[in-house]
């Protein structure tokens, strides 16, 4: 595992976290995204950081306003799983350019291997680029977050950044 990977250019890094029931005080997930990116060269500005309900055209609308602040990364938190009123990943997926199959491939192993066993199957996790941007969309629980980072976005960021804008 990759711990100290700095990158080599500052990255543009935005959190939106989607829930019915967060808010700026209770969100644990997306300010966790926040706190784990802090060690690596990546800049997340208050605007760059949200809740919105889950509600696909809020979703959209917020992603697409990022979309055109030229954010190198967009990182989703929440409305992943398989309840109506996930919509994350129908929002997400209608935006993706080109999907990183690998990252939920991995993200549903290692959540199986080492957390939550076959409950993993009901992940929905997703990354893919939307032109030359990023985005990864994970669970919104402290442990799927810290999964995610630390295991999967971390480790390959920079190369991901680089790769995408050749």
């Amino acid at each position: 595992m990759h711990t100290n990977v700095k990158l080599e250019r500052e990255i543009q890094c935005a959190v939106l976290t989607v829930s019915d029931t967060r808010n700026y005080e209770t969100d644990k997930g997306g300010k966790l995204v926040i706190e784990l990116l802090s060690d690596l060269n990546v800049s997340i500005s208050s605007e760059h950081y949200c809740i919105v309900k889950d509600d696909q055209a809020l979703i959209r609308k917020q992603l697409l306003q990022w979309l055109d602040d030229e954010i190198d990364v967009i990182i989703t938190t929440g409305g992943t799983g398989i309840a109506q009123r996930d919509v994350t990943i129908e929002a997400v997926s209608s935006l993706i350019t080109k999907e990183i199959e690998g990252f939920g491939e991995l993200f549903r192993y290692l959540s199986y291997s080492e957390d939550v066993g076959s409950r993993a199957l009901l992940s929905r996790a997703i990354a893919g680029t939307i032109g030359e941007q990023l985005i990864f969309s994970v669970p919104g629980s402290t442990g799927a977050v810290k999964l995610a980072v630390n295991k999967l976005i971390k480790p390959e960021l920079n190369h991901l950044v680089n790769e995408i804008t050749k």
